[in-house]
């Protein structure tokens, strides 16, 4: 077996571009997942097989299935078949042409794994070209935030490095600006960010590291006026990219074909 999905709207996505050799698994007698069992046929590369609830709870490992997994099958890969689509910062940035514009969003050391799939969720909607994740004290693209980005991650690329400073340099050279978020920056409302933005989020408890905060253009906040001192960083991960939207548009971007 390979790589697993939950989540009816997970699923669906995944089935669109599935593998040959991926299973769906449904709960024998259950009519809710009709439609899903109707896709996987007509994908011609998946097998459906019914199983029982028991069944179904050893496959899901206690996440909450719906009535239903997709395997996507052992010889599965993080840039094939449904899972996350994955690029080096140096190929991402290699195949931009001149003039080009390019929203980045760097995460440095979000380790939740519920707001990394709300991010990619936001990532999506806001057209983001690339998400970088450091490989290690990091949340990674698995089957829970595929599960919560509702489908979302299957069509965002990412790149998951060592050494998160050093790939901001790269951007750099490629003309990237780099705006670090932090409740003590200048106000989001008075950025006109540059056609190459990359957005630094600092993790959920102490924020960007020292050595990540250095490699910063500028620092920005986004200015509010409730009763609690900060927001989700899923959710501030959200306004920044739509305060960069806001000046370029949606849906103008897209990141360098994956092969």
């Amino acid at each position: 077996m390979g790589a697993k999905i939950t989540g009816i709207h997970a699923i669906e996505e995944a089935l669109r571009s599935a593998p040959r050799g991926s299973t769906l698994y449904i709960l024998r007698g259950d009519k809710r997942n009709s439609k899903l069992e109707f896709e996987a046929i007509a994908n011609g590369k998946t097998a459906v097989k019914k199983v029982s609830d028991v069944e179904l709870e050893r496959l899901a490992g206690g996440s909450d299935h719906r009535g239903a997994v997709l395997d996507l099958g052992a010889k599965s890969s993080s840039s094939q078949g449904g899972r996350i689509r994955e690029m080096s910062v140096y190929d991402f940035c290699s195949g931009l042409k001149e003039g080009d514009s390019a929203l980045v969003l760097a995460l440095d050391e979000i380790t939740d794994p519920h707001n990394l799939g709300a991010i990619l969720r936001s990532a999506d909607q806001f057209s983001a070209s690339l998400i970088i994740v450091p490989e290690r004290r990091s949340a990674s693209a698995n089957e829970t935030v595929i599960r919560i980005s509702s489908g979302a991650a299957q069509y965002v690329t990412m790149s998951t490095v060592t050494n998160l400073a050093k790939e901001l340099d790269v951007l750099k050279q490629f003309g990237f600006w780099v705006y670090g978020a932090d409740m003590n920056g200048e106000s989001s409302y008075d950025m006109d960010f540059p056609n190459r933005t990359v957005i630094v989020m600092g993790s959920e408890g102490s924020g960007m590291r020292s050595l990540v905060r250095a490699k910063c253009d500028h620092i920005v906040s986004i200015p509010m006026s409730g009763h609690i001192d900060s927001l989700n960083v899923s959710v501030a991960a959200g306004i920044l990219m739509y305060e960069y939207r806001r000046g370029h548009g949606v849906g103008t971007d897209a990141a360098p074909e994956v092969r």
